[in-house]
């Protein structure tokens, strides 16, 4: 099966490409930025472009996007031309080369509102039933572009499957606040306990999606790390996250203390992964519990392919006020 991968330059893109080149028949990397695994140099708005690269594909991951970094540095009319555009021209193109699947990487950014309870509430149970309520242009347009992905699949019967990823970025975070609060890698850890994944799991979730779309025909997935949390815990997790870390693992402050690490004082949602895992058949391998692990080792928290992708940014510039303007 050729599959073609779009973004093939940025982290979730360059990860496909490194597995894909290595387990299956060579495949297509498209971006608008040339690099070692970008084949095509182009962009998805470009419809002509778009359909001389799907020439022999069988498959489409689509992960090429503007993301919340950009909101600051592009136009709302971008996001749209990128977003929503882009995607209904891989679609429309896919149908007329007689793809066999397309995989949508989508974000848990689309639930936007719904991710934040009101002040006293308990924090957020997350599965795919939450209703999104994007809350800015980047989620907007991904939530249209899932809709887009929807449609193609009940007028057209073109298998569609929509991951919605959760953090697996390895940049600082953008909020000031929590940048003086966490060491950086102290943060990304605390977020593996209900709103991050590692990126070779992201990517596994990708591989199953692709041998599964055709069966599933139309399904929406949060891709997240497992949480060890459970729903009679939220209004807890909400007040006192460290008392309910410390209920599941006893001995995690004291790693912590090595490193001068400390939890957040409460966690406002938990992203719920078991659709996918239970569908998808995925098994994310780089949950909290075996984050200690390694932690205890002296082995770093990230999987080999994360540390090969390594950060990339997302601006040619950088910023005063962290990663990217907010």
């Amino acid at each position: 099966m050729r599959i073609l991968v779009t973004g093939s330059a940025g982290h979730l893109g360059e990860a496909l490409m490194r597995t894909l080149r290595v387990s299956t028949d060579p495949p297509v990397g498209i971006d608008i930025k040339a690099s070692p695994f970008t084949d095509h140099v182009g962009s998805v708005i470009d419809r002509a472009f778009v359909r001389e690269c799907l020439r022999g594909v069988d498959a489409i991951v689509h992960a090429a996007t503007l993301h919340k970094p950009h909101i600051a540095t592009h136009s709302r009319q971008d996001f749209i031309d990128t977003n929503i555009t882009g995607t209904l021209n891989l679609l429309e193109e896919a149908l007329a080369a007689h793809v066999r699947c397309f995989i949508y990487t989508s974000t848990t950014s689309v639930f936007g509102r719904a991710l934040v309870p009101p002040p006293g509430a308990p924090a957020a149970w997350i599965t795919e039933e939450v209703t999104p309520i994007p809350k800015n242009i980047y989620g907007v347009t991904k939530y249209a572009a899932e809709n887009l992905c929807e449609l193609f699949h009940r007028s057209c019967g073109l298998p569609c499957v929509i991951l919605r990823t959760s953090r697996f970025f390895p940049e600082d975070d953008d909020e000031h606040a929590a940048r003086r609060r966490f060491d950086s890698d102290n943060l990304k850890v605390n977020e593996l306990l209900y709103r991050r994944a590692d990126l070779e799991d992201i990517v596994s979730a990708h591989l199953l999606a692709i041998g599964q779309a055709p069966a599933l025909g139309f399904e929406r997935f949060i891709i997240s790390a497992t949480t060890p949390f459970t729903q009679e815990e939220l209004p807890t997790l909400r007040a006192d996250a460290a008392s309910v870390v410390r209920r599941h693992f006893p001995h995690f402050e004291s790693e912590y203390a090595r490193r001068g690490w400390s939890m957040m004082a409460g966690i406002d949602r938990v992203y719920v992964n078991d659709h996918a895992r239970a569908r998808l058949g995925w098994a994310p391998r780089y949950d909290f519990r075996a984050i200690l692990r390694l932690l205890a080792d002296g082995q770093d928290y990230r999987s080999p392919l994360a540390r090969e992708v390594g950060a990339k940014g997302y601006h040619a510039q950088t910023f005063a006020e962290g990663p990217y303007p907010v």
